[in-house]
């Protein structure tokens, strides 16, 4: 089988562990920084700790220009065994496998090769801005972290390459992750009336919280703010009493919901017995479909796809949390070549086609940008 030049960025990328943690980012941002320097874009690695590295890469002097980003970590492989090499890259038919192929190192990969062979009409144009981050998987530290050091021009307009299937989102849900603290009294199990159960007290709340009502009415294509309990763990040994127990809890919000309001309600719901602090905080993203820039997209997406799109979004987050208000609060596309439905599964793969689909449909937003 012939692989596109996309297709081969992509498996030359999927070979690389960049597992996180620990993430050792820096061996793809320095594949990707060799090919765009080459092309004449200016190039920097901002580091992220030891061998790691998130990428900024910019050609032409426009004061918007077009902003594309992607992550290169990706999460561990999980207890299930694989059936292929997770770092083998190896294709069968139309799938190219490996960790990290649909989330979402082909993305990446092909808006590389979409801005290297559009390299001469961007730098005589409005420009590209290429962000490719380290550490997303664990909360956008990486995009946080190129925000807080002002490493991030202003843009035009954001296209964030997470696996869509290349079919056009126009936001996402936030996330606000919450650790909920108990503490109690230690004694001895056989004397439980000496101590004060901390287990117990975060057993009520998990149940209490199965009763939590956001009080937010439901967004038209995200749907509902959800909560999810994904762990409990407390005690030390099972003849103490527990003086300490910790739950985790998972929350996506919709647009319009304030994260400092939903942490609120959920302590005051609580009650004092329960401790609330952040574990992690990014908002919901979301562009008007009115937009006359989203309007391009879908109507380019039309012609690429063979039919006109629907108007959908994604429960997952991405950077564009930290990176479109960091950008000057940028209309936003989420689109990529990965499989939305293998991310973070075993025997990942995506489509060697939807790959190079995905360069069409950068080559001709690019186009479209450069024309305006």
């Amino acid at each position: 089988m012939t692989l596109s030049s996309a297709a081969r960025l992509t498996r030359e990328l999927v070979r690389l562990d960049s597992i996180n943690p620990p993430g050792n980012e820096s061996r793809c941002t320095a594949i990707l920084a060799r090919l765009l320097a080459d092309a004449g874009f200016e190039v920097t690695a901002r580091p992220f700790g030891d061998g790691r590295a998130s990428l900024v890469a910019r050609i032409g002097q426009g004061p918007r220009p077009l902003a594309f980003t992607g992550h290169v970590d990706t999460v561990p492989l999980g207890k299930q065994a694989w059936t292929v090499d997770p770092f083998g890259g190896e294709i069968a038919g139309d799938r190219l496998y490996g960790r990290g192929s649909s989330d979402m190192k082909a993305g990446v990969a092909a808006f590389t090769e979409a801005c290297v062979r559009n390299a001469a009409m961007l730098r005589d144009g409005p420009g590209a801005l290429i962000v490719v981050t380290a550490a997303e998987e664990t909360g956008c530290e990486g995009a946080f972290a190129l925000a807080r050091d002002g490493a991030l021009p202003p843009a035009g307009a954001l296209v964030v390459a997470e696996p869509t299937a290349n079919l056009p989102f126009v936001g996402h849900k936030g996330a606000l992750w919450l650790r909920l603290l108990t503490e109690g009294v230690t004694a001895h199990g056989s004397m439980p009336e000496y101590g004060v159960n901390a287990v117990l007290k975060a057993a009520h709340a998990v149940v209490r919280l199965g009763e939590f009502d956001f009080n937010h009415k439901r967004h038209e294509v995200l749907g509902a703010p959800t909560m999810n309990v994904g762990t409990l763990h407390g005690g030390l040994n099972i003849n103490s009493v527990p003086d300490r127990a910790v739950i985790e809890v998972d929350i996506r919000t919709v647009p319009g919901q304030s994260h400092e309001q939903v942490r609120g309600a959920v302590s005051s719901f609580l009650g004092p017995d329960v401790a609330a602090a952040p574990l992690m905080d990014v908002e919901a993203v979301w562009t008007d479909p009115a937009h006359p820039w989203i309007g391009r997209i879908f109507e380019i997406m039309d012609g690429v796809l063979g039919e006109r799109p629907d108007v959908r979004g994604a429960s997952y987050f991405t950077d564009a949390s930290v990176l479109a208000p960091a950008l000057g609060h940028v209309p936003t596309i989420i689109l990529g070549p990965g499989q939305p439905e293998m991310a973070h599964q075993t025997d990942e793969y995506c489509l060697v086609s939807r790959i190079d689909q995905a360069v069409t449909a950068y080559d001709r937003i690019i186009a479209d940008w450069c024309s305006r």
